[in-house]
């Protein structure tokens, strides 16, 4: 017994050696699992089967091409120190800090500024959820009013922020106690890996993503909140801190690629910080195809503004025709007419690609038909599209493309 357990305690003490830090696991190399295999396989037969098919045994490389939306959000709690690890080991060569502030002013990481009680254990927490914007209202089956509640970064100190853990993205519109509204994950995901969900300030975060040897790509958040904030807190000074925290770190501005959907935002780093501008992300989050086609009229008065990349919603720069190819959308053609580089998002954000009401396949759902399609979206946009970088909610995906095809 004694020896066994002398045997358990050398194994666990070289486990640890060989996972303990991020270099280690740089060392290691990279791993993207059974889905980019489970894929090919569903992927009807044809040229890109048979290349996809090839790679199999290939090694996979680090490629900017993959960019990890949120870190890895498919199945570990987005925008925490765990999803980050998960995106950098499946070969993500750049991940996203989505940057918004706390009531004190300091920046955190989080997709939406008021999304505490859809994304974190806040509710679980009485003194925490006591001082969220709204409190939660349970379901009403009378007015069928949803079950609600607003809880804010602004709500908190940095110190409370730190107290909160990182859960799924979502709630049960039809809960009556707040343990079922925090209970609403889609079936296609997983809630296997939020027992631990490590919240992470944006300085955190950069620190992480330096060990790993990723580039960064920091979206500033449109506040929920009016601004100024608590009177003097400008969207200037917010934008402003925001790249100050890497110019404190010492990341060269090659290495970050601030995004915005604000294009006011992108013009004011033109004059406060130069460098990092020049490869700034104008994101735009267009309705439908109507707003695609207005983006598209608007492109010769984007290039005289200085902006040099644009990245629409994936759907926005494909079209199918009757035969159910895909290919470059009339603002994808455009755009690249006009010299703009091109990154979209957001790849493995829409289960089983068989919904056709999902907000990712409008204009193309006839040419979608399942899982395997998710290559032909890729190559497409790759391909055809010619696009930079996909942000993606699995990276091991595009990473094992980016490999393959050499991106």
């Amino acid at each position: 017994m004694r020896a066994s357990r002398r045997m358990f305690i050398v194994s666990s003490a070289v486990l640890l050696a060989c996972t303990n830090g991020v270099a280690a696991q740089a060392a290691a190399g990279f791993q993207v699992g059974p889905r980019p295999a489970y894929l090919i396989d569903q992927l009807v037969a044809g040229d890109l089967k048979s290349r996809l098919q090839a790679c199999l045994d290939q090694p996979i490389q680090r490629s900017r091409f993959s960019i990890g939306h949120r870190g890895a959000p498919l199945q570990f709690p987005e925008h925490t120190r765990e999803s980050y690890l998960a995106a950098a080991r499946m070969g993500a060569g750049m991940i996203e800090c989505d940057v918004t502030f706390t009531k004190d002013r300091e920046l955190v990481c989080r997709h939406d500024q008021c999304d505490l009680h859809a994304t974190t254990n806040i509710l679980a927490i009485p003194a925490l959820a006591a001082k969220c914007s709204q409190g939660f209202t349970p379901y009403d089956a009378e007015t069928r009013s949803p079950a609600s509640a607003r809880c804010c970064t602004s709500d908190l100190t940095l110190a409370e922020f730190k107290q909160l853990r990182g859960k799924m993205d979502g709630v049960d519109p039809q809960a009556r106690t707040t343990d079922d509204f925090m209970r609403g994950t889609p079936a296609w995901r997983t809630e296997l890996y939020i027992a631990t969900g490590t919240l992470m300030t944006h300085r955190e975060a950069i620190a992480l993503f330096q060990q790993l040897g990723v580039a960064m790509t920091p979206e500033l958040k449109t506040p929920a909140v009016s601004m100024p904030f608590d009177g003097d807190y400008s969207q200037e000074a917010f934008a402003e801190q925001m790249l100050n925290d890497y110019v404190d770190a010492g990341v060269p501005a090659s290495l970050v690629r601030a995004q915005s959907f604000r294009i006011a935002d992108i013009l004011h780093w033109q004059t406060s910080h130069a460098e990092f501008a020049k490869q700034a992300i104008a994101l735009f989050d267009l309705a439908d195809p109507v707003a695609a086609e207005q983006l598209r009229s608007q492109l010769p008065e984007l290039q005289q503004q200085g902006i040099h990349t644009l990245a629409p919603p994936l759907w926005a720069l494909l079209r199918s025709d009757e035969d159910g190819e895909l290919h470059a959308s009339p603002l994808a053609v455009d755009a690249k007419h006009h010299g703009f580089e091109l990154i979209t998002w957001t790849l493995e954000r829409s289960g089983t690609l068989q919904d056709d009401n999902d907000y990712y396949l409008q204009g193309i759902s006839q040419a979608v038909n399942g899982p395997g399609d998710t290559w032909r979206i890729l190559d497409a946009l790759a391909q055809k599209v010619g696009v930079v970088g996909v942000f993606s909610d699995w990276p091991a995906t595009t990473s094992y493309y980016a490999s393959c095809m050499r991106r």
